[in-house]
């Protein structure tokens, strides 16, 4: 399990090549769902993304050997794009392996950057082209099944619980798990009365199936939320969700869409739908409680485009 002297660390060697992004109260969103929330706008971070963080703490841990052979990642997106910024950054050669379902901004943005990209017809391919990468001699740079890599996403956690006022309730996105880890492991020591309550999108649902059966386990990935969409959810994961997070909420793809447009329009914030799901389920914790919930939000990323929301708005009949 991630402990807090793990998190502190990854703070300490992360510090000055991230961002520490705010964390602010939201008005707009408390009056919308009836409860105080605070945000956590993790969608203002380097590369639009969280994901800069556990790309960083990884690059920062490689020997010379390994700097000098270059790393591989998989990735539906952001975590993509802060492995191939943050490489170029450091001096270190990447390759990231996208399914060709990837939002095309996503792979010309990781493309810029320099990194080479391998796209692949599905996630389950991706990760098997990534595994044999890693087996060539590449270092793989997990999205998530790596404890350096969920410390560092801790580091959201840990500057939640410093910088927030007094929250009851977090909500946190899963696709497969990484940032609701170490986010849980950061709140469990500074701030242990506070739950910590997942969100997947339907067609995205690797740690409920995976609590439901007991581990983790594939799971048919079909939701329009690519940045979510994990083929499973990995040992490490699985077991600090089962043991720090109160529930998996799960909610469709059209509200997912419709909290985009929500935090847009009351949170004054442009953040894709693995952000969007967040609203749904708070209105679901909110029903759950009643009053004296105080909610946290980690709005974790914002690389969509005006098009992209456009298009699944029209799709779900939200224009």
């Amino acid at each position: 399990m991630i402990g807090i002297s793990d998190i502190e660390a990854a703070a300490q060697r992360i510090a000055g090549h991230v961002v520490r992004t705010p964390t602010v109260p939201s008005p707009g969103l408390t009056e919308l769902l009836g409860a105080p929330v605070t945000v956590k706008l993790e969608l203002l971070q380097r590369t639009g993304s969280f994901k800069a963080r556990g790309a960083t703490a990884k690059l920062l841990s490689l020997t010379e050997a390994e700097r000098a052979a270059g790393v591989v990642a998989v990735s539906g997106g952001n975590h993509g794009i802060a492995l191939a910024v943050m490489a170029a950054a450091l001096d270190v050669k990447a390759t990231v392996v996208m399914p060709r379902t990837a939002p095309a901004r996503s792979i010309a943005l990781v493309e810029e950057a320099g990194a080479s990209v391998r796209l692949t017809d599905g996630m389950g391919s991706a990760f098997e082209l990534v595994t044999r990468l890693r087996d060539e001699g590449l270092t793989l740079v997990h999205p998530f099944d790596d404890p350096v890599v969920i410390a560092a996403q801790g580091t959201v956690g840990l500057e939640f619980a410093e910088d927030a006022d007094e929250l009851t309730d977090v909500l946190v996105s899963i696709g497969g798990g990484g940032l609701i880890a170490g986010v849980a492991a950061a709140l469990r020591a500074r701030r242990p009365h506070v739950r910590v309550w997942g969100v997947e999108t339907e067609g995205s649902e690797t740690l409920s199936e995976a609590l439901a059966a007991g581990g983790p386990l594939p799971v048919a990935v079909s939701s329009i939320v690519t940045t979510l969409s994990a083929p499973s959810a990995s040992r490490l994961t699985y077991d600090h969700v089962a043991a720090l997070v109160e529930d998996v909420l799960v909610v469709p793809d059209r509200e997912a869409v419709r909290g985009s447009l929500e935090l847009a329009e009351h949170a004054k914030v442009w953040a894709e739908p693995a952000a969007g799901c967040l609203l749904p389920a708070a209105r679901k914790v909110v029903e759950r409680l009643g009053d004296g919930a105080r909610l946290g939000l980690v709005v974790c990323g914002g690389n969509v485009t005006h098009r992209e929301i456009t298009e699944w708005s029209d799709r779900f009949g939200l224009r």
